[in-house]
């Protein structure tokens, strides 16, 4: 899973190659289990924040109802 995906939940629209001509990229196992274990942490971190900014947005929300010809400031 690429980075991008990882971050934004898709994939990126346009193709960006990041080394230079001649390298080669041996990416083993370990690396892969490495950059997954960080993504998790990553989702869960986002997950935690998201779920505190929603329960302090939803103790002040409130209903609002309006009529016609009536008016809002």
């Amino acid at each position: 899973m690429a980075l991008y995906e990882a971050l934004y939940g898709r994939r990126c629209r346009y193709h960006v190659c990041w080394f230079e001509v001649g390298e080669v990229a041996l990416i083993g196992p370990d690396s892969i289990h490495f950059v997954m274990e960080k993504v998790q942490l990553i989702r869960d971190r986002l997950k935690t924040a998201q779920s505190c900014q929603k329960s302090y947005a939803d103790v002040r929300r409130r209903e609002l109802e309006f009529q016609v010809d009536e008016w809002v400031s």
